[in-house]
């Protein structure tokens, strides 16, 4: 009996030990140096092997889209080229690529017009190859399967779940949606407009277009852009279940893109740009922010980004989509 307690004394200060020992504190202020420029309409990055880092390029709309790599010393080699790459009617800017993701020697890209993923295997490519043809390479058409419940489609981001499925947002139907190991795609729940407090300026309710998601480990934390005219303080971070349940989080942000779990599994979001309606001239440069959770900015004053990576306990990458750069962010 004296044994079996001391045993378990000694268990318990062992998951005491590990607890206070488990990661960096969280940042309160993040400094910024430049990391690699020079890209095209660059959208957002993932880390691989070999400390490389992976980038979408929009392009120029002119079927040019492209995934590139950015070593750890700052060059920058085309991987895959030739993906297509569209001016949007809407906003008359280049769409194509999106996010991508890096697991166990695969990219997955998605095509965000069109809503298409690819997985490509990389695990053996390396610059001096030279780049990979992207209408060579098989894709999944995740977008026909969410255009059966929705009148349209946009895949967004992604982020991998329990047991190997991954989960996507879709911008423009307003859903996430779950793609099993075994290729099954289906709508695994759908977000509420948000009121409008502009209306008649808008629609007296706007959609909540969600695009940043990451999952914690017991729920999938999913950020918002919202709709045209893009309010002040109505963008929110939402908690999904892994029952598809939707439930408020944290409010009162504005035009938030993206986000990236600090290592205490707290939510780091990103906001776009700050949205002068008419007669205002529309998204104002250099308002884009980095937040905590609370609101409190970690750094401001940033030129249109689109997306925020971390890639160890206290370094991010930090993706201009305007300025076609890559920062890196420490503390």
């Amino acid at each position: 009996m004296k044994t079996s307690f001391i045993s378990s004394i000694t268990f318990v200060l062992f998951l005491f030990a590990l607890s206070c020992t488990d990661h960096e504190p969280d940042p309160t202020k993040l400094t910024s140096a430049n990391f690699a420029g020079q890209l095209v309409t660059p959208f957002a990055v993932a880390k691989g092997a070999n400390d490389y880092l992976w980038v979408t390029e929009v392009g120029t709309g002119n079927n040019d889209g492209k995934v590139s790599v950015i070593l750890p010393n700052g060059q920058v080699y085309p991987a895959i080229i030739g993906f297509k790459s569209v001016i949007s009617p809407e906003e008359g800017l280049p769409d194509g690529l999106t996010h991508l993701t890096y697991k166990d020697g695969f990219l997955y890209v998605i095509q965000g017009a069109g809503g298409l993923l690819y997985k490509v295997d990389v695990s053996k490519w390396k610059p001096s190859d030279g780049p990979l043809a992207a209408n060579l390479l098989p894709f999944e058409d995740i977008g026909s399967v969410v255009l059966k419940t929705a009148k349209e489609t946009h895949l967004y981001n992604l982020t991998w779940g329990p047991g190997g499925d991954l989960y996507f947002t879709d911008a423009a139907a307003n859903v996430l949606v779950r793609r099993k190991p075994n290729g099954d795609v289906s709508i695994f729940t759908t977000f509420e407009q948000v009121d409008n407090p502009l209306a008649p300026l808008g629609p007296p309710m706007t959609d909540f277009v969600p695009t940043g998601i990451a999952y914690d480990g017991t729920k999938f934390l999913v950020t918002s852009l919202t709709g045209f005219p893009f309010n002040d303080g109505k963008a929110s971070i939402k908690q999904v279940d892994l029952n598809g349940k939707v439930s408020d989080y944290k409010g009162n942000f504005t035009t938030l893109v993206d986000l990236a779990l600090t290592p205490a599994g707290k939510p780091l979001v990103l906001s776009f740009a700050k949205f002068l309606p008419p007669p205002g001239n529309g998204f104002q440069p250099a308002t884009g922010k980095v937040l905590n959770e609370n609101g409190e900015v970690l750094l401001d004053g940033i030129m249109m980004p689109t997306d925020i990576e971390r890639t160890d306990d206290k370094t991010y990458y930090l993706v201009s989509m305007a300025l076609g750069t890559v920062s890196k962010l420490t503390y």
